[in-house]
């Protein structure tokens, strides 16, 4: 429903395709609505922002994503998170202290907004596309972190940050954490923990897409009983070795049709020989064909995990890092997946995981009554509807 009149909503991110991708019809359903929307983000991504109809406000990033170089322990990847808010921040300042939002909204990785919000007296929105804290994450994972070396250090740095930036919340795991209110753009089936999880502050509106376009074309083959796709997202792609054990796996595999996604890096002539039912992209509509296929090979970054719930298909985990090894473990918690770590996804092994999933009911019916679960969610519109209620 169309607001009673325009506001200025800023929405706030970092530029990994993987945190742009889950709120860019959110934004675009919010300029449908006549509402002013500038989206402050590296123009790294303004090809993304454009499509929404946002006006982008240049905002560099420090973070290494397009090298996709993070480092492995997680106080580094923390510390680069923080440099890039301590650098974001005073761009922010010149971009809305004079053209202040009515509404802020932010990605996870977008936090220097919360100082520049709690500055201005502002009201702010969280977008988040991953899990979010639960009763207990501190105790559980904040403390742990905590143990492990540079974390003083780390913290210091962000206490004299805090000191500093305007932000009335002073509290390090306060502000880095979930603020008043949030969106998770996630099923509530993904979630760890989900019962304890603060209804009052979190909504879960399930993966949102825009319900009134069209989606990116994508034909089944005529002749294909049965269609696997197998994509590991767009950063952790340089995989020739596990694309190879695909082919063995899959190729000229009776009935099925293989649809193979290797990302920008990966030469496809590198791969040998590609079977006759094998086709081979660096970038393909992952969910048009997920709306058509029957099985899903994915890293379990949780935008692959959420589009596979609300396709209802069953799929092979190959997590590469971060939170993906967790979303596998909550895959195969939910029964619809098997894990399969990439030292171990062997040709056999693939091929057994898709042949066990696709013959046993007990999935199939477990993969419908998620996707069911995940529409009922209400996506889109009602994570529209939210923010326009949370307007001044």
């Amino acid at each position: 429903m169309p607001a009673h009149r325009a506001h200025h909503i800023s929405m706030v991110g970092v530029p990994a395709v993987s945190h742009v991708l889950p709120s860019l019809a959110v934004i675009k359903e919010l300029v449908d609505r006549g509402h002013r929307v500038t989206y402050a983000n590296d123009p790294a991504v303004s090809d993304l922002v454009e499509t929404t109809g946002a006006e982008l406000i240049p905002c560099s990033s420090t973070l290494p994503v397009a090298d996709n170089d993070w480092p492995d322990d997680p106080i580094a990847a923390m510390g680069l998170f923080l440099d890039n808010a301590i650098h974001n921040l005073p761009q922010l300042h010149s971009a809305y202290d004079d053209d202040p939002a009515d509404l802020y909204l932010y990605d996870i990785g977008g936090f220097a907004v919360r100082a520049l919000a709690e500055s201005q007296g502002r009201p702010l929105v969280q977008l988040s596309p991953t899990f979010v804290a639960w009763t207990g994450f501190d105790r559980e994972v904040t403390a742990q972190l905590r143990q492990l070396p540079g974390a003083d250090e780390y913290r210091t740095r962000f206490a004299q940050w805090l000191d500093d930036c305007g932000a009335t919340t002073t509290d390090i795991d306060a502000f880095a954490g979930v603020p008043e209110r949030a969106l998770a753009l996630i099923p509530k089936a993904m979630q760890p923990k989900a019962d304890t999880v603060d209804t009052g502050i979190v909504t879960f509106v399930g993966p949102c897409f825009d319900a009134r376009s069209a989606m990116d074309s994508w034909d089944r083959p005529a002749d294909a009983e049965n269609v696997l796709l197998i994509s590991l997202g767009s950063a952790y792609t340089r995989q020739p070795a596990f694309y190879r054990e695909c082919l063995a796996a899959y190729g000229d595999l009776p009935g099925w049709h293989i649809v193979l996604q290797v990302g920008q890096h990966t030469d496809p002539d590198t791969l040998g020989e590609i079977p006759s039912n094998v086709e081979v992209h660096p970038w393909v509509p992952q969910r048009a064909i997920l709306e058509r296929a029957d099985a899903f090979v994915t890293h379990a970054g949780m935008g692959g995990c959420g589009e596979g719930l609300l396709a209802g298909v069953p799929m092979i985990a190959v997590p590469q890092a971060a939170d993906q090894f967790m979303n596998a473990d909550k895959l195969v918690e939910l029964g619809v997946a098997r894990r399969i770590d990439t030292a171990d996804a062997t040709a056999e092994a693939l091929r057994a995981a898709l042949n066990e999933l696709t013959t046993d009911a007990d999935v199939a019916h477990r993969s419908a009554a998620l996707r069911a679960d995940a529409q009922a969610e209400g996506g889109t519109m009602r994570a529209a509807d939210l923010i326009e209620a949370m307007l001044p």
